[in-house]
């Protein structure tokens, strides 16, 4: 008994510490904002796909650090990643919420190794599902059919130059097969101090559709969520640096590689605020160019241009954010819940 409350105990204070250096490189340690939940217009041209009065659903809390999110357009459910819980959850509508897959990203491949889960999940052309894992320090690919899940992975990248990745974070595959993902050091149990960091940075890789993984960028300090514009021309990637809290966009060359990094949005200004926790992080684009971008205070609406259109409010430090399929719900992880809000 003393040894099974001992690793309750050691499961637990891991998941504190794990939410805990989110939550502060995130930009607050407060993940609760005063603000209750609602919708702030800036331009009039957003309510063509928001309506300022759309009730914010709570589809299910009491998450350690909710992440990642992933609509499964044939399934019709919502998958999302527990980092400090190695956990992969489904949500069904008229179901709720329901285990899918544990252990997600920490199966113990080094005993240095922390035991955080999956970060960001993906499906690649093949419609099979991509994770992050921050465990593993590696990008996997789960071996099973996605209706019958099983902890079976298959590592497409664990290395650049013979060093282990940090733990990569998000990705976004470009129609032609590459995959665009971060690799800041979230998943690390010291963090950018932990003496088995193999990298001496935090990069943007590419990892090509015959294997090889490219270095693309290596100057952003916390590089974390990735999208591609619609027209694939640019890829967009949330720096979560409290120093220089900002999107940057690259141009995407004809060979798939990165270049002409530059500003995309500053919100460095916002920074421990008043009901601004949070950081630049995870995002989505919708086909009609709207781009959800979650970050201080909770989910900004932005042209592809980088115009800023309203934020959505969750009144918590948000992590991430997706789009069902038909583009009608945009689904958060925000903390410890897991939201909704119905566009138009």
């Amino acid at each position: 008994m003393k040894l099974v409350s001992y690793l309750l105990r050691s499961v637990y204070v891991r998941s504190v510490l794990y939410a805990f250096y989110c939550l502060t490189a995130l930009g607050s340690v407060n993940a609760y904002a005063s603000v209750s939940p609602h919708i702030d217009i800036y331009d009039e041209s957003a309510l063509a796909i928001l309506d300022k009065n759309a009730f914010i659903e709570v589809l299910g809390e009491g998450f350690s650090w909710s992440e990642g999110p992933l609509w499964l357009p044939k399934e019709k459910f919502l998958l999302f990643s527990d980092v400090p819980k190695n956990t992969i959850f489904k949500y069904k509508k008229g179901e709720g919420i329901s285990v899918y897959l544990k252990p997600s990203g920490a199966t113990g491949i080094s005993e240095h190794d922390s035991k955080q889960g999956s970060n960001g999940l993906l499906l690649n052309n093949s419609g099979q599902l991509v994770m992050m894992q921050h465990g593993d320090r590696r990008v996997a690919l789960m071996n099973a059919p996605l209706n019958t899940p099983k902890a079976d992975f298959q590592t497409l990248a664990g290395k650049f130059d013979n060093k282990r990745f940090n733990s990569p974070n998000d990705g976004v595959f470009h129609s032609k097969g590459d995959l665009y993902f971060t690799d800041p050091p979230y998943g690390l149990n010291g963090g950018m101090e932990d003496p088995h960091k193999a990298l001496p940075y935090s990069g943007i890789f590419r990892l090509s559709k015959n294997g090889d993984v490219n270095l693309e960028d290596k100057s952003t300090l916390y590089p974390n969520g990735i999208a591609l514009t619609n027209d694939e021309s640019r890829v967009i990637v949330a720096v979560s640096d409290r120093a220089a809290a900002k999107w940057y966009q690259f141009d995407v060359a004809a060979d798939g590689s990165l270049s002409n990094k530059r500003v995309f949005f500053d919100v460095s200004d916002l920074v421990g605020k008043e009901n601004e926790s949070g950081l630049p992080d995870g995002m989505a684009v919708h086909s009609k160019g709207y781009i959800f971008a979650t970050g201080p205070g909770g989910v900004f609406v932005f042209t592809e241009n980088g115009e800023l259109l309203a934020k959505i409010r969750t009144g918590k430090s948000t992590a991430n954010c997706t789009l069902s399929a038909d583009e009608k719900t945009l689904y958060m992880t925000a903390h410890d819940t897991l939201m909704s809000v119905k566009l138009k």
